[in-house]
């Protein structure tokens, strides 16, 4: 079977799409089938930018490109599920999110209003012509609904590497990798901890355009002795450090799925996370393999004087966590056989 994928690609920037992408590449290979990535470049601005893709990409006729017949595309990220084919599966990690969630009409500007109304009809008219639609998450099959009225099916899809992810002795920090930016929150977990003067030190992995920020935000209120800030690390890196840390810190605003929380749990981690936090809630339980708390530095520092006080516990709610996550039934075979229903 001949299967062409696509996705986006925005320059110098890279993180969990780039493994989502070729993760499911890799696994309809794994399955016998022929398969050719297709990635779009994406800029955020200008706007006219956008529209010049959609418009592009509506009259994109992918189902014998250079008279070689495509049996199926499927399309992961906007603006590619706009592209023509009779049997397209758009598996949906997340929309255009500055003219859905995250938009405020009180601050946008008159261009990012028209490229919402435009974006939305696009988006309308794009689902319609695909035979099936789907989402990386609840999270994201809740928008889809919410904006477009579009019932997707949620389809969960492991983290990368998830069989090399291990359990050990905990060395006493809370752990918080991520891609240093607004919408991730690490500066909640720091002003937290300026409120918890005897919790764990904390280890931040990751860059990013907040970087910068976060630096001024240690200094000013006097952490540098409690804080580390790791930069870049390799995969390896990442699994030690998961594997001997107490407790992870994954808060985002909103996350469309997170693998973060994923690689924690399978770490043997709980899982410290907001009521807001989007995806990272359709896998911990509070109290049970993580703690779900209010967006607000007080109730996250509460939970940072809790592992340090109460190391057995945290121990017990990591194992549950690791536990939990097989009851999930992820797996790439899974996926696989999702995708290429008829």
């Amino acid at each position: 079977m001949r299967v062409l994928v696509t996705a986006s690609i925005a320059p110098f920037i890279h993180g969990g799409a780039d493994y989502h992408v070729n993760g499911v590449c890799d696994a309809l290979r794994s399955a016998g089938c022929q398969v050719e990535l297709l990635r779009f470049p994406f800029t955020f601005q200008p706007e006219q930018t956008i529209m010049d893709l959609m418009e592009w990409l509506a009259r994109l006729d992918l189902r014998a490109p250079n008279n070689y017949r495509v049996d199926k595309l499927i399309s992961l990220q906007f603006p590619g599920y706009g592209a023509m084919h009779d049997d397209h599966v758009a598996w949906v990690m997340h929309q255009h999110r500055a003219v859905y969630e995250l938009y405020d009409p009180q601050t946008a500007s008159p261009e990012l209003a028209a490229l919402r109304e435009k974006v939305v009809a696009y988006d309308q008219r794009s689902f319609a012509r695909c035979k099936r639609v789907m989402a990386n998450s609840q999270t994201v099959a809740d928008r889809l609904r919410r904006f477009n009225g579009v019932n997707a099916e949620p389809l969960y899809h492991p983290p990368p590497q998830a069989e090399a992810l291990f359990l050990a002795e905990p060395l006493g920090y809370v752990f918080c990798p991520s891609r240093i930016e607004t919408l991730k929150r690490q500066d909640l977990l720091v002003r937290a901890l300026a409120l918890a003067p005897e919790s764990l030190p904390v280890l931040f992995a990751g860059d990013g355009g907040q970087r910068a920020a976060l630096e001024e935000l240690i200094a000013e209120l006097k952490l540098e002795s409690r804080v580390r800030l790791l930069g870049r690390i390799s995969d390896a890196e990442k699994r030690l450090y998961y594997a001997h840390a107490d407790a992870v810190f994954f808060a985002p605003f909103d996350e469309d799925y997170g693998y973060i929380t994923h690689e924690a749990m399978l770490s043997g981690k709980p899982v410290i996370t907001c009521s807001d936090s989007g995806g990272p809630l359709e896998f911990v339980r509070n109290g049970e393999t993580g703690w779900v708390v209010e967006p607000d530095p007080q109730a996250v520092a509460e939970v940072l004087q809790q592992i340090r006080r109460r190391p057995q516990e945290v121990k017990r709610m990591g194992l549950a966590a690791r536990m939990n996550w097989s009851e999930f039934g992820i797996s790439w075979t899974n996926v696989v056989n999702r995708l290429l229903e008829n």
